[in-house]
């Protein structure tokens, strides 16, 4: 039987590639973001069914309730981005705490919000996936901060979960191409660094997070759970 799979931040990038994964292999998806004109073309390519939601917004999580199905399977929190590249570049105190407040709300808050809007909905079996950040390990002011306690949340999450047969897990990604998280403002340089930092000599695609989520959400990884698993290339390691 098909399995209703639900990705936050689904038009673009990281999102997209994990909902064409999905769809591909037959689940019922569904994608959400706040922009309506990307989520369209996703649906019309490639079937999946389309949702606006500001997932920092309890009301707009409310009303997206109605859309779904009374059985999610798969919840994916890929919402989210570096806000700072948004930021109204003022200096003062009141504009730092606006910087620090926003990337907290699309990171972290956005994933909790989902997760408890949807709590009684989530299925037995079934598996709750954050996207993360290399950043988390590595600094990033509050972008990285907010992905750092995204990662600590999830511990709880899993434990809350778990005995309800759902696993809860991050995939921490490096740097990966062909999204619009930097927005098109990356330095040819800073590019060049990104890549040599790696041990496979190259950047992370769309499709390599989309398949360690996929993995997650299988049934070989039913006793992973309350884990950051890391899709980096070697730019990061551990032990």
């Amino acid at each position: 039987m098909a399995r209703n799979v639900l990705i936050t931040g689904g038009g673009t990038g990281i999102g997209r590639a994990t909902a064409r994964h999905f769809a591909e292999r037959g689940e019922t998806v569904f994608v959400t973001g706040r922009r309506r004109a990307p989520l369209d073309r996703l649906a019309a390519e490639a079937g999946v069914r389309a949702l606006v939601c500001d997932h920092t917004d309890p009301a707009a999580l409310t009303a997206l309730l109605a859309g779904l199905p009374e059985r999610i399977d798969v919840l994916v929190n890929n919402a989210g981005g570096n806000t700072d590249l948004d930021a109204d570049g003022g200096h003062d105190l009141a504009s730092y705490a606006r910087a620090f407040r926003a990337n907290l709300d699309a990171n972290l808050l956005s994933a909790a919000l989902t997760t408890k809007a949807l709590d009684e909905r989530l299925a037995a079996g079934g598996a709750v996936v954050h996207i993360g950040s290399i950043a988390a390990e590595q600094g990033g002011g509050s972008y990285g901060a907010s992905k750092a306690g995204l990662a600590t949340w999830n511990l709880g999450l899993a434990g809350e979960l778990g005995p309800r047969d759902i696993t809860a897990n991050v995939v921490a990604p490096g740097y990966i191409t062909d999204t619009e998280f930097f927005r098109d403002q990356l330095p040819e340089e800073r590019r060049e660094q990104l890549v040599a930092a790696t041990a496979t000599g190259r950047a992370g695609s769309p499709a390599d997070i989309a398949g360690t989520v996929a993995f997650l959400a299988s049934p070989a990884a039913r006793h992973i759970t309350g884990q950051v698993l890391h899709v980096n290339g070697g730019a990061r390691g551990t032990r």
